[in-house]
């Protein structure tokens, strides 16, 4: 058993490793658990681990022979976790020295806590800024679900193991659909509070979320399955109602992705993005969203189909030519 289980996705991250895995080993709480899965990476990542793993009885490793995305491979260490509590630490970023205390001591503290934030930092090209979250002492799990929909609060935390337990990652993409286990775990929660243990994001631009990719329609299919979700569990309809908002503007903002970017994509792939864009505009529940914002240019849900790309096509090709679409 060990006090906090540090779930570790790992895969081509050779570069970063010694950073990441070194600020673990220098925790003033040492009472933890690291579960790194390398999701067949083709680099060194597997061998350095298992040098890691030789040297630390602390550190556990799973080889996945296929890669099948983050969310899978967390999913596969969360199955062997240990800890009271669980986070997780991506392979290219790091802890303050004192991070895991400083969000134990606080559900230590705080019995009724389920989710404490860690104080986010962004690290990109060497210069750091603070996560612009407004400070707070406690939320409900409904408060927090509610700021998480345009991440007024962030989702870098540490949960009760059984709360994630009950609710793993989501594996419906491979990105994108661990905001979905970010917000069930925050709804769930009876309270959550913050601490000032920093986690440092590192933004590294040879990731997949900086690339010109297919992978970004992702999104829609995330967003849908967390309103599925929400409606399996019951959830009342007000909540529901306001994760339908986001899913429309989410619409939108894929869009226009696609309006700036559909010449980078191959043929096939325009064509996905636009049976998807298409797929998801049909599924929206109007009677639920917001009326200030569908009653602007570039946000009405329009009757027909071609008509909402045509608002579309205007409402982003003048945004271009303000030099808006970015």
């Amino acid at each position: 058993m060990a006090k906090v289980t540090v779930l570790m996705a790992v895969y081509n991250a050779e570069r970063w490793l010694e950073r990441s895995i070194g600020s673990l080993l220098s925790q003033t709480l040492t009472d933890w658990q690291l579960i790194c899965i390398d999701d067949a990476s083709t680099d060194g990542s597997l061998n350095l681990l298992r040098r890691f793993q030789q040297e630390d009885q602390r550190i556990e490793l799973i080889s996945l022979s296929e890669n099948h995305g983050q969310a899978h491979a967390r999913n596969c260490g969360l199955k062997q976790a240990q800890g009271d509590y669980i986070c997780f630490l991506d392979a290219d970023d790091w802890l303050s020295a004192d991070a895991l205390q400083q969000a134990v001591s606080v559900f230590e503290t705080y019995d009724k806590t389920d989710c404490v934030l860690f104080h986010v930092v962004h690290v990109e090209q060497g210069l750091e800024r603070n996560y612009p979250m407004p400070s707070f002492s406690v939320l409900t799990g409904e408060e927090a679900f509610d700021r998480s929909l345009e991440w007024q609060i962030h989702g870098v935390y540490m949960v009760r193991a059984s709360l994630h337990q009950r609710f793993p990652y989501d594996e419906t993409c491979r990105s994108y659909s661990d905001d979905n286990t970010t917000r069930l775990h925050y709804y769930h929660s009876h309270e959550v509070r913050s601490c000032q243990g920093i986690y440092y994001y590192f933004s590294n631009p040879t990731s997949a979320t900086h690339r010109v990719s297919v992978r970004r329609f992702d999104y829609l299919k995330a967003n849908e399955s967390m309103k599925r979700q929400l409606q399996e569990l019951g959830v009342v309809l007000p909540v529901v109602a306001r994760y339908e908002q986001v899913r429309w503007l989410v619409l939108i903002d894929c869009y226009m992705f696609y309006h700036v970017h559909a010449s980078e994509l191959t043929i096939d792939e325009r064509h996905y993005a636009l049976s998807e864009l298409k797929r998801i505009w049909s599924t929206i529940d109007r009677t639920l969203l917001n009326k200030e914002t569908t009653t602007k240019f570039g946000y009405r849900p329009c009757k027909l189909w071609w008509m909402f790309r045509l608002q579309e096509w205007c409402y982003f090709t003048l945004r271009g030519f303000l030099g808006k679409n970015r």
